[in-house]
């Protein structure tokens, strides 16, 4: 019994708090390949080219329809709090395709480059007929570039939409961090625990 009331009393190491970083469409165009960079992609590996414009346009057109859909039972604030969502969802899902990106680039580099490559396979032609798992893996990655810019473009179209219809700039939301407990309310907290 006392034992258990001694660990009952110990006090308990406060959390440090987190910071998060939050994801804004600056920080996924930092990522994704520019239009240049798309466009190079695109020709390089006979892919189809990303309509930037197109979709950026639709994107805005949609969530406009969308809001007015919507206006007639949702106030003003319910709009901005719903709009924030569903912008900070595209924006975040660019972000995801981007981070993909770079992780593809990474590898399909690391597989090209002969002194990176741990069994050497790469040295040599793959199978008559088939590609080299370094080839497959850079047309992969030129795939995840491309679906990454063209998630982009959504996410452009979002926050111009948002920007449209709220007449505000979109910003991330960011949760707030938990603050730590103040001196008072541990030692309410510790009284409390003592008392049983």
């Amino acid at each position: 019994m006392t034992a258990k009331n001694a660990q009952k009393s110990s006090p308990r190491p406060a959390r440090a708090p987190q910071t998060r970083q939050a994801i804004t469409l600056e920080l996924v165009a930092q990522l994704v390949p520019s239009a240049v960079q798309a466009e190079k992609i695109s020709s390089t590996f006979a892919l189809d080219p990303v309509d930037f414009d197109g979709v950026r346009e639709g994107t805005e057109e949609h969530i406009g329809t969308m809001a007015k859909l919507l206006e007639p039972a949702v106030n003003e604030t319910a709009m901005r709090i719903h709009l924030q969502r569903v912008v900070g969802a595209l924006v975040s899902s660019a972000h995801g395709a981007a981070t993909f990106y770079s992780a593809k680039i990474t590898v399909a580099r690391e597989l090209t480059t002969k002194l990176a490559n741990e069994d050497r396979d790469e040295d040599r032609d793959g199978v008559l007929g088939f590609d080299t798992k370094a080839a497959r893996a850079r047309e992969f990655a030129a795939g995840a570039g491309l679906a990454a810019f063209a998630l982009y473009a959504a996410a452009t179209g979002a926050v111009h939409a948002y920007a449209e219809i709220t007449g505000e700039e979109w910003k991330p939301y960011v949760a707030p961090i938990d603050q730590p407990r103040s001196v008072s309310r541990q030692a309410a907290a510790a009284e409390l625990d003592a008392l049983g």
